[in-house]
């Protein structure tokens, strides 16, 4: 199979760069697909499932939270606030930051406090996603 470049890049640390077969990023539309020779576009990211294929290896998965994407020339740049590998992912601490989310959504709240609140929640429920299909 064809390969790409990809850079990800958390906002703490380069998650990932090297050759990839393919990339699945979750964007505002849903679940985006990127191969080798993908036409030039950037695009959002939203809290969610990463998976990407490395040359010959298995799928791997992620959890990324919001930020954009970036495909010119065969080369993708991925830019995200965070991207956690299953074994990276504390479920107690994801639960528990879902909860907070969940009670947040139901007090009385500025527009920018709820949309906060949102993202959280996002990003706590895919954490736990990531880690759950990682344990199966």
């Amino acid at each position: 199979m064809k390969t790409f470049q990809v850079n990800i890049l958390a906002a703490s640390h380069a998650f990932y760069s090297g050759k990839c077969e393919s990339l699945i990023v979750p964007t505002p539309q849903g679940q985006y697909g990127i191969l080798a020779g993908h036409s030039n576009t950037i695009s959002a990211i939203v809290p969610g499932i990463m998976t990407y294929r490395m040359p010959g290896g298995a799928v791997q998965i992620a959890a990324v939270s919001s930020g954009l994407v970036k495909i010119e020339n065969n080369e993708v740049l991925l830019l995200v606030d965070s991207a956690e590998r299953p074994e990276d992912i504390d479920a107690n601490r994801a639960r528990n930051a879902a909860d907070a989310a969940k009670e947040a959504l139901l007090q009385r709240q500025s527009l920018r406090e709820y949309h906060t609140a949102q993202t959280t929640l996002a990003r706590a429920i895919a954490r736990l996603r990531v880690k759950g299909i990682s344990e199966q």
